[in-house]
């Protein structure tokens, strides 16, 4: 069948866009269901339907398919970047619709470049999913509190049986009145694995409401958190925390910032520290989630989960003949195998970084995906503030017809 019998039969009322599928192969769908949408928003979806993307391509990511949106992608760097996994010069490649954003990053490439380049090491390993379970009040909730810590590795056997990669790595038990969350951590190796500890924690949870007098309420109670403004996140961690710093001479700060040390230093205390805290923050950065967004973009991420990406801290130090600055994102949760890293083109953008699929060993090249990313930030963030104390960033917006 073809596309106009398609969408003529949804008109009529003997499909629905969501059983297209069923009836043909999925470009064909496809067509339908623009032709359908186009026609009832009269307006035309010509070139959301022009894409080399093949329909079969995007089944486990998208549904009602109707097309694809294009984004432009820059590349930054190269920047070198001794990591905990990979030490060597990277382009990072950014997908935004930003201007300057780009072109901001890659200034910040070169003053870590000039300065030999940045360290980075992920210090955390850990995707959470934390259910609520209902109990009669706080007597029971200590009771289940107290079995779940005596019973962390039955807990493990069950979680792990769902799955061949993922490893439970802790188990952080909060009792609120008859209410007990159980916020489990999970190592994903290198899936971002929101999905593997979704499924894993559903295994832990029958054990538990078998166990104890506890009632699965939702698998999700929010303690997670996912995709929501934080201060777990921030504090503790998910997905992946990750660090980046740099050593700076003072004068590669002076020749590339156009800024003294003292006044970068200075700008990040009263900006980033002292301001982002009267505002009542959870990141203390400049602009973190401009690099993990355009990152996550251009590489297939989750890019609702810049929420978290933004939970970073920068510091600055001006010491006697250097400048030193780090960015510490305590949540980004990235992967290099399954969901949008499958695609085409962010499948190459994650081979131009050389951490496509899985890495050997398991998990090294998410690990190797955030360091690069974290440097990417750090880069960002040096930019911004030395166009700041410089006072340089209207007019570097002007210069770049922004």
């Amino acid at each position: 069948m073809n596309a106009d019998d398609l969408a003529e039969r949804v008109r009529e009322g003997d499909l629905r866009l969501h059983e297209l599928e069923s009836h043909a192969d999925p470009d064909t769908a496809a067509a339908a269901r623009r032709r359908v949408v186009a026609s009832e928003t009269d307006t035309s979806l010509d070139s959301v339907g022009e894409s080399h993307l093949a329909a079969a391509d995007t089944d486990s990511t998208i549904e009602n398919l109707v097309g694809t949106v294009e984004i432009p992608m820059g590349v930054a760097g190269p920047v070198p970047v001794a990591g905990g996994e990979r030490e060597g010069e990277h382009y990072l490649p950014l997908a935004t619709t930003e201007g300057a954003l780009v072109a901001s990053v890659n200034r910040g490439c070169s003053v870590i470049r000039a300065a030999g380049g940045a360290d980075a090491r992920v210090t955390k390993r850990a995707m959470t999913r934390a259910p609520v379970f209902r109990v009669a009040g706080i007597v029971e909730a200590e009771a289940v509190v107290e079995w779940v810590r005596d019973h962390e590795a039955d807990l493990a056997s069950a979680a792990e049986s769902t799955t061949s990669h993922g490893e439970l790595v802790d188990i952080t038990p909060y009792a609120v009145g008859d209410s007990v969350f159980l916020r489990f951590g999970y190592d994903t190796k290198d899936a971002m694995g929101m999905n593997m500890a979704t499924i894993a924690t559903r295994e832990a949870c029958d054990v538990v409401e078998s166990e104890t007098p506890a009632e699965l309420v939702a698998l999700s109670g929010n303690l997670c958190t996912d995709k929501k403004p934080a201060a777990i996140n921030a504090v503790e961690g998910r997905g992946r925390s990750v660090v980046a710093d740099v050593r700076i001479p003072n004068d590669v700060v002076e020749e590339r910032l156009h800024a003294t040390p003292e006044a970068v230093a200075e700008l990040n205390t009263r900006k980033n520290l002292v301001g982002s805290a009267k505002a009542g923050g959870l990141g203390f950065n400049a602009q973190a989630a401009n690099v993990v967004a355009a990152a996550f973009l251009a590489t297939g991420q989750d890019a609702a989960q810049v929420v978290e990406g933004s939970n970073a801290i920068t510091t600055i130090d001006a010491r006697e003949d250097e400048l030193y600055a780090s960015v510490s994102l305590a949540s980004l949760e990235v992967g290099t195998v399954g969901g949008g890293t499958k695609l085409p083109t962010q499948a190459e953008a994650l081979s131009l970084l050389g951490v496509r699929g899985g890495g050997s060993p398991p998990g090294s090249n998410a690990d190797a995906l955030a360091e690069v990313i974290a440097a990417g930030a750090l880069a960002g963030e040096l930019s911004l503030l030395g166009a700041l104390a410089s006072r340089h960033l209207s007019s570097a917006h002007e210069e770049l017809g922004r």
